[in-house]
């Protein structure tokens, strides 16, 4: 199966702008990360609009493209639409550039609108619908038959503009490949189902390709071409009340309404039972095909768009006088639509509230639906989360209320004294610790100063300086604490936050320690004195003993001395 949106990973994550904006919330979240719903997707191309970071792509058909106008002869399909896109004001412009890049041949899609316009009268005169809806748009076609059975008996049996040229480019030559260029993505699976458009580029790759090739239409324009062609009111089908427009006269019993936008779509199928006597012109895009997923961008949007398609018919109508025209007969132009479904799990009861259980809501009162998540109500999300579109913690509102709940919980916990002061230095919360710490008995003291409890200097210096104070000790008075103080300063200036580690136990060990060593530097200085004494006596005393020796001893070397002399 051909893949024809892709979310990029690395720019997608836990955004659900794409979701919230989906009308058939074709988008599952895996991994944090968005994803396309195949059998659920109506193409609309919307999310490719409202993603901020740009992280859906379109698949290309440009290489199947160039690879049939190396092969053989390729007719172009031009949507109406191109005037807008691209500045132009002469089709003979755009059909000189697709030749330079190819093509054999190019024609309006405008041509094939008209026939589907007089299938359109043809219907209507038979006086059979209670309510008409037209069926242009691809988008909407796959969204009525999805998720509106009930209006597919009001969906036109006609093909859409862009399928009926086609059957006609084939009938005038059965040899050449038809290619249709447009804003339009849901056209490349309504191609690929019709089996007679070939391929499918889009304004935005016809543009790349012209780049490529240094083409520029708007010197093309420049040229002078000899007018041609004839009145086709089925040009202003990509402006809003386009379809209308191209009837020559409204038919009678019917009332013409244009209906554009996937939500104003959704409206009106939803309440189509309660309508009667309706011709509803039906887009997906806001302002129509104008404005389609991939037109180019232009100055004034949608607004200017309009007004050049505007200005490209009644320049058309005043340049050339009205033929008689002559509806093709030898086509059949019908298209049946069928039921398509998707391959959704149908969750039960049961099983809907024990998945919206997970997220705390047990009761009617704790339905949100606030849309944060991107489906519209938690029922729709716990329907999504059944069938693995959609995560439990994809719920805002649950995962902010867990994350306070576990916030509170690790704060009141904590070992360490907590506090977290206004910039008036008035206490928001507390902790059990802190208040044990500084003494406080009263039990809900939020909202009051912290001078009541605390000396607030190092607060106001923290606050005045704009600075954090790390690690600094304290001792509190009122319960004979030591602290170690830590004071951070909020950003934005929204406060101050301070951490009471308590050292009590600590720094009184580190006091009895001290303690301790005076008395022993004491006792050592005491047993060093007494030892000094007792060495100065023992010395004194060998001293005189000595001395006593010395004197015995040389009148004993005398006498002997003497005594031996006398021999």
């Amino acid at each position: 199966m051909i893949q024809y949106l892709e979310f990029k990973d690395a720019r997608c994550k836990d955004c659900y702008k794409c979701l919230r904006e989906c009308p058939v919330k074709a988008i599952k979240v895996v991994d944090h990360h968005a994803k396309i719903i195949e059998s659920r997707c109506i193409l609309c191309g919307h999310c490719t609009k409202v993603c901020p970071q740009n992280a859906k792509s379109v698949h290309s058909e440009r290489a199947e493209v160039e690879k049939l106008l190396a092969e053989g002869k390729v007719v172009a399909s031009v949507a109406p639409s191109f005037v807008s896109s691209f500045n132009l004001q002469d089709f003979n412009v755009m059909r000189l550039a697709l030749g330079r890049l190819g093509f054999a041949d190019a024609e309006e899609t405008s041509v094939g609108a008209r026939e589907v316009t007089e299938q359109y009268r043809r219907l209507l005169e038979g006086g059979t619908y209670k309510n008409f809806i037209t069926s242009c748009c691809p988008a909407v076609n796959t969204m009525i038959e999805l998720y509106y059975p009930k209006a597919l008996s009001y969906l036109a049996p006609v093909d859409s503009p862009m399928v009926a040229h086609a059957k006609m480019l084939r009938k005038k030559d059965p040899d050449a490949k038809v290619v249709f260029i447009g804003p339009c993505i849901a056209k490349k699976r309504e191609a690929r189902e019709s089996g007679v458009v070939d391929a499918v580029l889009t304004f935005e790759d016809l543009a790349a390709m012209f780049a490529d090739k240094g083409i520029a239409p708007e010197e093309i324009a420049r040229l002078p071409f000899k007018a041609g062609g004839g009145v086709n009111r089925a040009k202003y089908y990509p402006i809003s009340r386009g379809i209308i427009k191209s009837f020559e006269k409204y038919i009678d019993g019917y009332e013409f309404v244009a209906v554009d936008g996937a939500e104003r779509c959704k409206e009106v199928l939803e309440n189509i039972e309660s309508l009667s006597g309706m011709f509803i012109e039906i887009n997906s895009c806001d302002a129509a095909c104008v404005n389609g997923p991939c037109s180019l961008s232009l100055k004034a949007g949608a607004l200017r768009a309009n007004a050049d398609i505007r200005r490209y018919v009644q320049k058309d109508m005043q340049e050339h006088a009205a033929a008689p025209y002559e509806p093709v007969t030898d086509i059949d132009f019908t298209c049946v639509h069928e039921r398509r479904r998707t391959e959704d799990f149908i969750p039960t009861d049961r099983q809907i509230r024990e998945i919206l259980a997970k997220t705390g809501k047990t009761k009617p009162e704790d339905m949100l639906n606030c849309g944060a998540c991107g489906y519209n109500t938690c029922m729709e999300k716990a329907w999504a989360v059944a069938n693995g579109y959609a995560n439990i913690d994809m719920c805002v509102p649950f995962m902010r209320e867990r994350a306070e709940s576990m916030s509170y919980e690790i704060i009141q916990t904590s070992p360490n004294g907590i506090v977290l002061l206004d910039n008036d230095l008035n206490i928001l919360e507390i902790n059990g610790k802190a208040k044990e710490l500084l003494g406080i008995r009263d039990h809900d003291i939020k909202g009051k100063g912290i001078f009541h409890y605390f000396n607030p200097t190092d607060f106001v210096i923290a606050q005045s300086e704009n600075k954090s104070i790390h690690n600094k000790k304290v001792f509190l008075e009122k319960t004979g604490s030591y602290i170690e103080l830590t004071i951070i300063v909020l950003k934005d200036n929204k406060g101050t936050y301070a951490v009471m580690k308590d050292i009590t136990q600590e720094t009184k060990s580190s006091e009895q320690l001290d303690k301790v060593k005076l008395e022993t530097l004491a006792t050592t200085d005491e047993v060093i004195k007494k030892q000094m004494r007792v060495a100065q006596e023992i010395a004194s005393l060998l001293g005189e003993t000595t001395a006593e020796t010395k004197v015995a001893l040389l009148k004993l070397k005398k006498t002997l001395q003497e005594s031996g002399e006398g021999k």
